[in-house]
C-alpha cells in the first residue's frame, strides 16, 4: 500500500514529520517497506520561460530555444517538442540532473552541431503522467527560476506492508485512524457535499444471489464529461502507483485507495435493462477489463444486465461497459460481496485485482450509503452532471459483533500495565464502542466491534489492539525460567532417523541438495507411477505446476545444471517429502531419500586408465548402506525387478522385504528419461522409501548396546557353484546364509565367471561363507556338516557344487 504524505494530510491533522510518522507506523504494526522522495528525483529541474524559438539549421524537427532560468544570461537549449514556442513556461533540466523516467544524466552537449545546455521536459520524462506529445506547459505566472519540486509540491511517498488481517488499512483513511489513535494527530471526519437526487433512477438494480452479493446499490449520474481528472487527483494516484486513466475511473480508484471501498462505474448507454447480481451459468463467458475472456461456472457471482455479463463480482469489471471519453451517463455501483465467495472466484479464475484484495479481506458493510454519497460527490465535482436517487437492492450484514472484555486481561496476556481509562481511549479512538459495567472499570466491558475490523473476534484481539497502540516497545522483556536438570530430547524417532541418515549420506561422500517441492508437469508425469499427480490450480509459474511424486526429478535437474557448468562428478542426495494422491484423492505425504550419481566415479589416471562412470552396483551399494543406517533388516532383503519405467531395464531392481513391501529402488536412468531431462552420459539413481521401513520393536532408547566381540576366531570357507544363468546371485547368497543360522554369520559373492569350463546356459558363482563358533572351536566333522547344509540349500535353487 503506497500513499503520499499530502494524501495522508487530507485525513489526519498532524504536525508530525516524515520520520516520526514512519517510526509510529512501524511501532503500531504497519511496517514501512520504503519511502520515496520525489523532490530528490526532481532535483536539478527548474521553472524556465522560453524567450525565443528558432528553427535548427540542420534539422527540420528541432528548434533552438533561448531559455530564461531566472539566473544570469539565458541558456541555449535544443528541443524537438512540437509545442515549444516563445513565451511558453515549462520545466528545464539543467546539466547534471538525472531524468526520472530513464536515469539519463543531462550534460552540456552539441546536437547536430548546435550547443544545448539542458532539456525541456515532458510529464512522462518526469514520471508525472503519460503525456509525451510535448513539453510541460505551466501557467504564465509560474515563478521563473524556482525549483520545480518546490513549485509542484512533490510529497514523500510511504509504502507500508498491510497484513491480511487488516482490511481497514487497505485505505489511507484507516491508516490515518491508527496514527491518530497512537497520538500522532486528530482524525478528520469524512467531509463532502451531499448531492441531492434530481430524478428517479431509470435503471433497476437487483440481487438474485443473496449469499454472494447480499447488497447492491446503484445511482445514475447523467450529463457527465469524462475527461482528464484534476491534477490533485492524478498526483495522489501516481504516488500510489496507479496510472490515471479518466476522471470517472480515477474517482473510483480514489475511493478504493482512500477508503478501502472498491466501486465501479458503468457506461449507462452500454447497459440493457436492469443491473443484476446473480450466479453465472455453467459455461458462460465474460471478457474483462484485462482484455481476457474467462469461462465461468455456477459458483461465481457476476454483475449482468438482460443481455450479457458486465463483470465478475468483486474481482474485475467487464470490458464492454467501461467508461470512455464518449460516456455521458453513468451508473455508479457500490456493493457488499461475501469475502469467501470472492476469494474462491479469484482463485478459480487465477485473477487478481485491487478490488479482489479488498473484498476478500472484508470491507465495512456499514459504509455503503456513505461510500455512494462520497462517490457521487466526487463524480459531480470532477465531471459535472446531476444525480438520481439511490436504488438499493438487498442489505449488508448489520448485526454488530459484541466482545466482552476484562481490562485486566491486558496485563495477563500482554505483559504490560495500561490504565483502564487509557485502554478505553485507545479502543474508542480505533472506532470501537465501549460500554463499561456499572461496577466500574474492574469488571467486563461490552465492546462493539466496528464493521471495518472483521479480524477482531474475541478479547485477546482487543488486548493486541491496546498493546500495539500503547507501544510494543513498552512490553518488558522477561527471561523464561530455567529448567531444572538436563533437558530431555524432544525430537521424535522419525526426526532422529532423518538426522542420522543425513549424516550417514554425507559421510559416504554425498552432497545434500534442496530442490523445489514443485516440478514442471512433464517431469512430474515421467515419475508419476500409478497415482495421479497433484497439479496446482494457481502455480507460481508453469515450471512449478505439479507437486513432486518423487525426489529424483529435482535431483536430475540439479545434476543437469551442474554438468552443464563443467562439473565432472556429482554425488547428490535429498531427504524430503514426495506427494501422492491417497484413497479418495486425499493428500499423502511420504518421507523419502533420493540419490543421484552422475559423471565420473573415478577420474582418468596413470593407474586407472580411462575414467570410470557410475553403474547400477554403485547405486545398489548406496541403497544398502542407507537402508542399514535406517535400521532395515538388510540381510533379509530380496532383490527383485520392476524398479519403474524411469530406470533402465536389466540395470535396475528393487529391494523388498516381501513381494509387495518395497523399501528402495535403484539402478541406471532410462535413456528416454535421460533425454527428457537433457542429460548425457550414464546416471545412477536410488530412492529409499523411509515410510516402508518397519519400526524396531521395543521401547526407543538413546543408549548403545554394549560391545561384545566373540571369544573365538571366525572360520571362512569358499564354495563355487554351477548355477543356471537366470538364477539371481542374491537369491543364492540368501539361501546359503540361511542354511545354518546358528553357525553361518555371513555369505558374500566374490566371483561370477562365464567362460571356458562352464557349460552353456550356466555360470559359476563363488561365495565366501563365514562361520562363527560360540562355545568351542570347530572340528572337521562340524565344518563338514555345515558345508553339507550349504550344498543342500544351493541345490534347491538348481545350483551344484563345482567338481
Amino acid at each position: 500500500m503506497k500513499f503520499s504524505l499530502s494524501w495522508l494530510a487530507r485525513y489526519l491533522d498532524t504536525e508530525a514529520g516524515l520520520q516520526q510518522i514512519c517510526d509510529t507506523l512501524n511501532a503500531i504494526g504497519l511496517e514501512v517497506e520504503g519511502v520515496e522522495d520525489p523532490a530528490a528525483k526532481l532535483e536539478g529541474f527548474r521553472i524556465a520561460r522560453v524567450l525565443t524559438a528558432a528553427r535548427h539549421p540542420d534539422a527540420d524537427k528541432l528548434q533552438v530555444l533561448s531559455v530564461d532560468t531566472g539566473e544570469g544570461a539565458p541558456l541555449q537549449v535544443v528541443c524537438g517538442a512540437p509545442n515549444a514556442r516563445a513565451g511558453l513556461v515549462g520545466v528545464l533540466g539543467l546539466p547534471g540532473a538525472s531524468v526520472p523516467a530513464n536515469g539519463m544524466v543531462l550534460r552540456k552537449s552539441a546536437i547536430r552541431g548546435v550547443e544545448s545546455n539542458g532539456m525541456m521536459c515532458s510529464t512522462r520524462e518526469l514520471e508525472l503522467g503519460e503525456d509525451h506529445d510535448g513539453i510541460i506547459e505551466l501557467p504564465e505566472d509560474a515563478p521563473i527560476g524556482t525549483p520545480f519540486a518546490q513549485y509542484h509540491g512533490a510529497s514523500p511517498v510511504i509504502e507500508v506492508a498491510i497484513t491480511p488481517n487488516r482490511p481497514d488499512c487497505m485505505g489511507v483513511y484507516g491508516i490515518a485512524r491508527d496514527l491518530a489513535a497512537a497520538g500522532l494527530g486528530t482524525l478528520k471526519p469524512i467531509a463532502f457535499a451531499p448531492v441531492s437526487a434530481s430524478f428517479t433512477s431509470p435503471v433497476d438494480v437487483r440481487t438474485e444471489d443473496a449469499e454472494g452479493a447480499p447488497a447492491l446499490y446503484g445511482r445514475v449520474v447523467r450529463g457527465v464529461t469524462n475527461g482528464a481528472s484534476p491534477q490533485w487527483l492524478q498526483d495522489v494516484l501516481i504516488a500510489a502507483g496507479q496510472r490515471p486513466i479518466s476522471a470517472l475511473v480515477d474517482v473510483t480508484n480514489y475511493l478504493s485507495l482512500g477508503y478501502g471501498r472498491p466501486a465501479h462505474a458503468y457506461d449507462l448507454a452500454k447497459l440493457t435493462g436492469a443491473l443484476v447480481a446473480r450466479r453465472a451459468r455453467d459455461g458462460e463467458t465474460a471478457t474483462l477489463l484485462n482484455e481476457k475472456t474467462y469461462t465461468l461456472d455456477g459458483e461465481i457471482t457476476v454483475i449482468a444486465d438482460d443481455a450479457e455479463i458486465h463483470g465478475v463480482a468483486g474481482v474485475m469489471g467487464g470490458e464492454h461497459s467501461g467508461c470512455s471519453a464518449e460516456t455521458r451517463d453513468v451508473l455508479l455501483e457500490i456493493a457488499y460481496f461475501d469475502p469467501e465467495r470472492i476469494a474462491r472466484a479469484g482463485r478459480k479464475l487465477n485473477l487478481t485485482s485491487d478490488a479482489r484484495g479488498r473484498f476478500e479481506r472484508g470491507v465495512d458493510p456499514a459504509f455503503l450509503d456513505t461510500a455512494m454519497d462520497l462517490l457521487t460527490a466526487l463524480v459531480v465535482e470532477t465531471c459535472g452532471g446531476e444525480a438520481s436517487e439511490v436504488v438499493r437492492a438487498g442489505a449488508a450484514p448489520a448485526t454488530p459483533k459484541i466482545v466482552h472484555f476484562d481490562p485486566a486481561l491486558t496485563q495477563r496476556l500482554g505483559g504490560v500495565t495500561v490504565a483502564p481509562a487509557e485502554q478505553q481511549r485507545i479502543l474508542e479512538s480505533l472506532g470501537f464502542s465501549v460500554v463499561a459495567s456499572e461496577a466500574g472499570f474492574d469488571s467486563d466491558w461490552a465492546v462493539t466491534v466496528p464493521g471495518w475490523r472483521p479480524d477482531v473476534d474475541g478479547a485477546p484481539d482487543l488486548v493486541e489492539e491496546v498493546v500495539r497502540i500503547h507501544g510494543l516497545d513498552k512490553v518488558e522483556s522477561v527471561a523464561l525460567p530455567r529448567a531444572d536438570g538436563v533437558a530431555r530430547p524432544t525430537a521424535t524417532p522419525a526426526q532422529m532417523l532423518e538426522r542420522r541418515l543425513r549424516r550417514a549420506a554425507a559421510a559416504r561422500g554425498l552432497n545434500e541438495a534442496v530442490t523445489w517441492s514443485f516440478l514442471p508437469e512433464a517431469e512430474a508425469e515421467a515419475f508419476r507411477g500409478e497415482d495421479a499427480l497433484w497439479v496446482l490450480a494457481n502455480p507460481i509459474s508453469e515450471d512449478l505446476k505439479a507437486m513432486r511424486p518423487s525426489l529424483l526429478p529435482g535431483l536430475l535437474s540439479a545434476a543437469r545444471r551442474n554438468l552443464d557448468r563443467g562439473a565432472s562428478s556429482l554425488r547428490l542426495f535429498e531427504l524430503g517429502r514426495r506427494y501422492l494422491r491417497g484413497k479418495g484423492g486425499a493428500s499423502d505425504e511420504r518421507v523419502t531419500l533420493g540419490v543421484v550419481l552422475a559423471g565420473e566415479k573415478t577420474p582418468r589416471g596413470w593407474a586407472t586408465g580411462k575414467a570410470v562412470a557410475f553403474d547400477a552396483f554403485d547405486a545398489k551399494a548406496e541403497a544398502l548402506a542407507l537402508l542399514a543406517e535406517a535400521g532395515a533388516p538388510v540381510d533379509r532383503l530380496m532383490v527383485m525387478g520392476e524398479a519403474g519405467t524411469q530406470f533402465h531395464p536389466g540395470q535396475s531392481a528393487t529391494l523388498r522385504l516381501g513381494p509387495k513391501s518395497v523399501l528402495a529402488r535403484f539402478g541406471m536412468l532410462h535413456p528416454a528419461t535421460a533425454k527428457l531431462f537433457d542429460i548425457d552420459g550414464p546416471v545412477a539413481m536410488v530412492e529409499v522409501f523411509l515410510d516402508a521401513i518397519p519400526a524396531k520393536k521395543g521401547a526407543a532408547t538413546f543408549a548403545r548396546t554394549a560391545y561384545a566381540p566373540p571369544a573365538l576366531q571366525a572360520v571362512t570357507r569358499d564354495f563355487a557353484f554351477l548355477a543356471p544363468v537366470h538364477l539371481a546371485a542374491g537369491d543364492l547368497v540368501r539361501a546359503v546364509q540361511g542354511a545354518d543360522k546358528a553357525n553361518i554369520v555371513a555369505a558374500r559373492l566374490f566371483d561370477d565367471f562365464r567362460g571356458a569350463g562352464v557349460p552353456e546356459g550356466h555360470k559359476s558363482l563363488a561365495l565366501e561363507v563365514t562361520l562363527q563358533p560360540v562355545e568351542k572351536t570347530y572340528k572337521d566333522e562340524d565344518i563338514k556338516a555345515v558345508s553339507d547344509k550349504v550344498v543342500a540349500a544351493a541345490a534347491k535353487l538348481g545350483a551344484t557344487l563345482r567338481g
